[in-house]
């Protein structure tokens, strides 16, 4: 069990932000997201992507951000949990949270923090008979968080964007057989990306299936094989396969977090301006995924309502003690 005071669902640059306000407090931090890295919609959507409107910075990169952020909270030693979504949320008595993810972890926690930005990321999962059989672990997964986990085994990666393109030319090398499907005869990723897939097809490294989609999977107990078929002509192949990686893109959900019984509203969190709590004591929710009158859905706001929160969970977690802010420029930063 990990055991920290306050638990951040959400790592991109609001809950990145919390961490510092929070150690500035000595509260230390544990965060998790289901992305395998942390950034968010920052690094997973448009890492190359200018952002203007932070204060300080004319024009800085959305994956330059993220890097910094995480540079910043460094002194504070937070935790970090990717790759995972939070599935449970539970209140121990009149103490601790304690979440679930949906690998098994468990997280306790004096204070939950939601900062998810739009959601949870879910991937697009595509209609195929018989798939989430094969989850979790036997053998479909739908982003890669360890590469050498598929070494000298038989894949099938599914997709036409820049993440299946590039994860075919990373994994031509590791794997023992890689087949990669696309729906249609071009692709969307990088030229340069299309260009070395087609090199590899070209050179017999990997087999490329073009025009054709997923149909279906089968194996007894794990995944052993993936059907695909060929969209004019209707036939069937069958490819003996170890993993399958559908790469159809990411959709923002509030997920899981809908049955917790918190306010929402448009699929938002309702909070209390004073300080980004919610209708339940001990969890605020802060960026995107809040609500609130006149509620502008920019980073900087996240940045100022992640210091807030970080104020009152401090009195949360200490009730009667009386604090007194010091600016950092007279304290500096401790480290833990």
């Amino acid at each position: 069990m990990i055991s920290t005071d306050i638990a951040i669902i959400g790592a991109g640059p609001v809950g990145l932000f919390a961490i510092f306000e929070a150690g500035l407090l000595k509260m230390r931090c544990h965060l998790i997201d289901y992305l395998p890295q942390v950034g968010g919609q920052l690094s997973e959507i448009y890492p190359k992507k200018p952002i203007y409107d932070i204060p300080g910075y004319p024009t800085v990169l959305a994956q330059e951000l993220i890097d910094n952020l995480v540079e910043q909270a460094k002194p504070f030693h937070p935790g970090y949990t990717l790759g995972e979504r939070i599935e449970g949320l539970e209140k121990r008595g009149e103490a601790d949270f304690v979440l679930t993810t949906n690998m098994g972890t468990i997280i306790e926690a004096k204070v939950v923090v939601i900062a998810g930005g739009l959601g949870c990321f879910e991937p697009r999962k595509p209609a195929v008979a018989g798939l989430e059989q094969f989850e979790n672990g036997r053998g479909v997964n739908y982003m890669i968080l360890d590469p050498e986990k598929y070494r000298d085994q038989k894949m099938v990666i599914a997709g036409g964007g820049d993440s299946a393109l590039d994860w075919t030319i990373f994994l031509s090398d590791i794997v023992s057989e890689l087949t990669l499907v696309h729906r249609s005869e071009s692709f969307r990723g990088a030229p340069d990306s299309v260009n070395k897939v087609m090199e590899l097809a070209d050179s017999g490294k990997i087999n490329l299936v073009l025009n054709s989609n997923l149909q279906s999977v089968s194996g007894e107990g794990k995944l052993e094989r993936v059907e695909v078929i060929h969209n004019r002509t209707m036939e069937p192949t069958t490819f003996e396969a170890d993993h399958l990686i559908p790469l159809f893109g990411l959709s923002p959900k509030l997920g899981p977090i809908e049955q917790w019984n918190l306010n929402i509203h448009k699929s938002a969190i309702e909070v209390n301006t004073d300080d980004y709590s919610t209708n339940i004591p001990g969890i605020y929710a802060i960026g995107d995924i809040n609500t609130y009158t006149n509620k502008l859905k920019l980073i900087l706001c996240g940045f100022h309502e992640a210091a807030l929160m970080s104020h009152s969970a401090y009195q949360y977690m200490n009730p009667g003690i009386k604090y007194t802010m010091k600016y950092t420029t007279v304290n500096g930063v401790t480290e833990f």
